[in-house]
């Protein structure tokens, strides 16, 4: 095949939603070997940049046949310095048309959007053990690895899970939560400058504080703030575009009908996860953003946190079976405190990294991770 027959252009929504789900459906997500989760956009195939500040979808044909398509997203962030980054998701090649340059040449047409608008570098993010993509980016496109974040996943269970007393739990306006994250995460890499419109957006639902009972009143008072608290903040990804699980092995069937039984009959020494009732049903989750704490004896502010969110998802929506975050390998202070099934969870998200303009990105990749990864929820 001859790279001239491939046409790039942007998206469409008028003529191209319908060939776009249809590759959408062609094209499974998630590692290639044990994850079976397919996305369902609702009818919206931008929808997972539609909130950012600057976003594109560009489309492949070939013969007036839709045969891929990328999404990328622009914003400004806390890195060395501030700077302009572009992200790049979404690449989808129709199986019948891989390994012929068409993604190659979709990401290089994202490139040129990107460096016609100013862009200091371009990232994104895959799977460890993704060799297709490993090898596109890294290997031929000239992407750096740069980060390997964890990805993790707990499920909505069918009853609360037990909070402790002893710590509060409240939630606070978004100027504060704004202030605080300026003040305590504004230097975290790739913390979004535009933080405020991120707390302001339809689909956050809002931030909370955990801190220990009695400080609650004085929390805030004149700048001042307890030795030990925790915050996140909590966003709907449902509201954008649900998760369906495909091609699931016997094993997951015989669970599935398996919790079924158990939550008919109700046995009380069982807490079964939503996810597993019906299995094959389109579900949403939430995902926290923002998670921080400060004190040595913040950590079980945190799991009292992701507790409460969990509580919060249970009646929030029976769709929504799962709570979700992202952290940075160095944050270890947090990471062991976030509730999280290993079986669903991906211990190292990989990020590539590549400059846009003149200049090296070997001194950013040279630099150790001694500091918090913020990962945007608009970018999930």
């Amino acid at each position: 095949m001859a790279f001239e027959e491939i046409k790039v252009r942007s998206y469409d929504g008028n003529i191209d939603r319908a060939g776009v789900e249809q590759l959408e459906r062609r094209c499974e997500i998630g590692p290639s070997q044990h994850v079976f989760l397919f996305t369902d956009t609702m009818g919206d195939p931008i929808s997972r940049i539609r909130n950012t500040p600057l976003y594109i979808m560009l489309v492949a044909e070939l013969n007036h046949e839709l045969i891929g398509a990328i999404q990328g997203s622009i914003k400004v962030v806390t890195m060395k310095d501030l700077a302009k980054v572009g992200y790049i998701l979404g690449l989808r090649v129709a199986p019948p048309h891989r390994r012929k340059g068409i993604g190659s040449t979709l990401v290089r047409h994202l490139e040129e959007w990107f460096i016609g608008n100013q862009v200091d570098y371009a990232y994104m993010a895959t799977e460890k053990d993704n060799d297709a993509s490993v090898n596109l980016f890294v290997n031929k496109l000239r992407y750096i690895k740069f980060r390997t974040p964890a990805i993790l996943v707990h499920p909505v269970k069918s009853r609360p899970l037990k909070m402790l007393s002893r710590i509060e739990i409240f939630k606070i306006s978004e100027e504060n939560a704004e202030y605080l994250y300026r003040r305590f995460m504004g230097l975290t890499e790739f913390f979004p400058a535009d933080i405020d419109k991120v707390l302001r957006n339809k689909l956050s639902l809002g931030t909370w504080v955990a801190c220990e009972q009695g400080e609650r009143d004085r929390f805030g008072q004149n700048g001042n703030l307890p030795t030990n608290w925790a915050m996140l903040s909590v966003w709907n990804s449902g509201g954008l575009f649900k998760l369906r699980i495909g091609k699931a092995p016997v094993s997951c069937l015989v669970y599935s009908k398996v919790s079924r039984a158990v939550d008919k009959f109700a046995f009380a020494c069982f807490n079964m996860p939503r996810l597993l009732r019906d299995l094959f049903e389109p579900f949403g989750f939430y995902f926290l953003y923002g998670v921080h704490q400060e004190g040595p004896g913040s950590g079980r502010m945190v799991r009292a946190l992701c507790k409460y969110v969990h509580n919060m998802a249970r009646v929030g929506g029976s769709d929504c079976k799962m709570v979700v975050t992202e952290v940075g390998s160095y944050d270890e202070r947090v990471r062991p405190h976030i509730p999280h099934w290993r079986l669903l969870s991906c211990q190292e998200d990989l990020w590539c990294i590549k400059p846009m303009k003149s200049g090296s990105v070997n001194e950013l990749t040279r630099i150790p991770q001694t500091k918090p990864l913020f990962v945007d929820p608009r970018e999930v």
